[in-house]
């Protein structure tokens, strides 16, 4: 009679490693994610009582964390890092524009991701809407958004939003990052 020897559970596999951060970030940039863009203003955060003109600030980010959370209620979230340009725009604001791009919108994603500029006049392609929310043109879908939660998570916050109203934009294939670059989905497979 033969014997089999079954491998011991209580060992892990030979190709788990403990966590360090630059293992953390390579293994993520395997993962394929649909990028967007995320808008936002803040009302009285440039207060004319210290010199501003009490006009509002926007802010805009590409993100590759958003996600649905629930269908009843609709509620999505996505992250931001509490260390960005962008976050003390976020961390007051009631509404959030998600916009989910198109495969032809590189430039869009490249200049919410760039630091230091001004990106709504570096990408033209946008205009006020409602509750002064900046909304960006030629989108594949965007979803105008009501902020409910705000999660600290690390050296992020989840944002968990609900939407108010949608827009389905232009037809066509997702941009998305995978492997530090941007590339598009490929031939559908079935499920």
């Amino acid at each position: 009679m033969t014997t089999v020897e079954r491998p011991r559970t209580d060992a892990p596999p030979a190709d788990l490693l403990p966590v360090d951060r630059d293992l953390f970030r390579a293994l993520l940039r395997r993962q394929a994610a649909t990028v967007t863009v995320v808008t936002a203003v803040a009302r009285d955060t440039d207060p004319a009582c210290l010199g501003g003109i009490g006009a509002p600030l926007r802010a805009g980010f590409t993100a590759t964390s958003f996600t649905s959370v629930s269908l009843d209620p609709p509620l999505v979230s996505f992250c931001l890092g509490v260390a960005s340009s962008s976050w003390p725009v976020l961390a007051r604001a009631e509404h959030v524009a998600v916009h989910l791009l198109g495969a032809g919108q590189r430039d869009a994603a490249r200049v919410f991701a760039t630091s230091g500029i001004d990106r709504f006049a570096a990408y033209p392609h946008w205009a006020p809407g409602p509750f002064g929310v900046p909304l960006l043109t030629g989108v594949l879908a965007r979803l105008l958004c009501r902020v409910v939660h705000r999660v600290p998570a690390g050296d992020h916050t989840l944002v968990i939003a609900e939407p108010l109203v949608l827009g389905a934009g232009e037809d066509g294939d997702p941009l998305v990052h995978h492997r530090g670059g941007y590339t598009t989905a490929g031939a559908a497979v079935p499920a």
